[in-house]
């Protein structure tokens, strides 16, 4: 008898429509930092709104930077002791070629990288929304640079990367809820605890100055988040990443529908914040679930998300500590509650065969995510503490009293958000003219 011939696999072969997706997807990506910055811009009071603007801005500059000197070397290298990972032909990014395919997918290294690139850049700007008003901003971009290090690179190695000690256990999170918000939202929540509070913290009122910015920034979060989920399944033409799409909207929306309703409940009132705030929150929690789920389950985090969160963001005035921009009630709370809930919606029909509790598979997959959840949230929260109270008791990490009162725009930045000397569509300015003027700036910069 004959021996049985095995026929080899046929090696992946670069793909034009992938590649060109998944660019699409990394420039989806990149605008959720500038959208995460009007979002937190509008939210805060108008003497802070351009340090808002910078503090997630310059994250684009620092992490880039790092992250071609050897950010993606540690995240995505050959695993160490499940830790870290280490490439030192990726040093520079000069020895990878320009064909060269990434890990038996159809789309080059570069793209790969790249798109992982505008994750590793949004994540430290979304800690600086618990932050706003109070922070100096040199010593803002040397934690930034620190953080991404020593935090954020070895996290992504953990979750994502081969060997890792999450991803090797079977931590299921498509695209970012541990290694992104969770990741993020306990920094916030290490950080806030070492600087303290605002000047005049649960005193002074502190609404947002521009609600079209929070709901101008919101909308460019949500339709980047298409880019950052979808996106997150690498091009592979099984349906998953459609289906994560389609999670996407749905979650957000119920999110959206369920803060609205908790709000109007409990305060008697459906606002444009609550509805941006919201939307965030459900992208936020279907961000690491979506593709294991189906839509009806999408919903079911999708509210549970937005309940939850709406209900988490009024905590800081209960415990005392001053998360300026909710980072922690939307983004730490959202990530724990969709990547635990993964454990009970399953379906074992989309990115893997893994099922949760409500579809038959027990609670084995609860406990592992657990497992990741409370591992990322307890490394992050306490090194980045450790961080903040370095830099506190270096270089310092807050501005002056007298700076904070005064506008943390002018003292960090030498500008102003917004110009009321041509108030009056540029009128000349006359005996009754330029006392309304002055009145209307002094107002706002209070």
């Amino acid at each position: 008898m004959a021996p049985a011939i095995t026929l080899a696999a046929e090696a992946p072969k670069l793909s034009a429509a992938n590649t060109g997706f998944m660019l699409i997807c990394s420039a989806l990506v990149m605008l959720m930092t500038p959208g995460l910055a009007f979002f937190y811009g509008g939210m805060v009071r108008v003497k802070s709104t351009l340090n808002m603007l910078m503090m997630s801005f310059i994250s684009l500059g620092i992490v880039t930077v790092l992250w071609v000197l050897y950010g993606f070397s540690m995240a995505f290298g050959t695993d160490s002791g499940s830790l870290v990972g280490w490439n030192s032909d990726w040093v520079g990014l000069g020895n990878i070629g320009l064909t060269e395919l990434w890990d038996g997918y159809t789309i080059p290294v570069f793209v790969f990288l790249v798109f992982q690139l505008m994750f590793a850049i949004i994540t430290p700007a979304l800690i600086s929304g618990a932050l706003a008003d109070r922070v100096k901003f040199s010593a803002w971009a040397l934690f930034i640079a620190l953080w991404a290090t020593v935090v954020y690179f070895p996290v992504a190695h953990w979750v994502w990367g081969a060997g890792g000690w999450a991803f090797e256990l079977g931590v299921i999170d498509f695209a970012g809820g541990t290694a992104v918000h969770i990741n993020a939202g306990a920094a916030a929540l290490g950080v806030i605890l070492v600087i303290g509070k605002r000047v005049g913290f649960k005193k002074d009122p502190m609404r947002p100055h521009s609600l079209p910015l929070v709901m101008l920034g919101a909308g460019l979060l949500w339709f980047g988040w298409f880019g950052f989920n979808a996106g997150s399944w690498l091009g592979n033409d099984d349906g998953v990443g459609a289906l994560m799409f389609v999670n996407t909207q749905v979650a957000t929306a119920a999110a959206v529908l369920g803060w609205l309703a908790y709000e109007k409940i409990r305060h008697g009132a459906f606002t444009t914040l609550g509805a941006a705030s919201g939307a965030v929150a459900g992208l936020v929690a279907i961000t690491p679930a979506g593709g294991a789920i189906s839509p009806l389950g999408a919903i079911a985090v999708g509210v549970i998300a937005g309940v939850l969160c709406a209900m988490a963001v009024g905590l800081k005035y209960r415990f005392g500590y001053d998360d300026s921009l909710d980072v922690v009630g939307v983004h730490l709370v959202g990530g724990i509650l969709g990547s635990l809930l993964i454990g009970f919606f399953a379906t074992g029909k989309g990115q893997s065969d893994v099922a949760g509790l409500f579809y038959g598979g027990g609670l084995d997959q609860f406990w592992k995510q657990c497992a990741g959840v409370f591992g990322v949230l307890a490394y992050s929260l306490v090194v980045s503490a450790v961080l903040a109270f370095l830099l506190d008791k270096t270089m310092g990490m807050r501005v002056s009293e007298d700076d904070e009162v005064a506008g943390i725009d002018q003292a960090e930045h030498a500008e102003t958000a917004y110009d009321f000397s041509g108030a009056g569509g540029g009128a000349a300015k006359t005996a009754v003219t330029a006392p309304v003027a002055a009145a209307a700036s002094k107002k706002v910069d209070a």
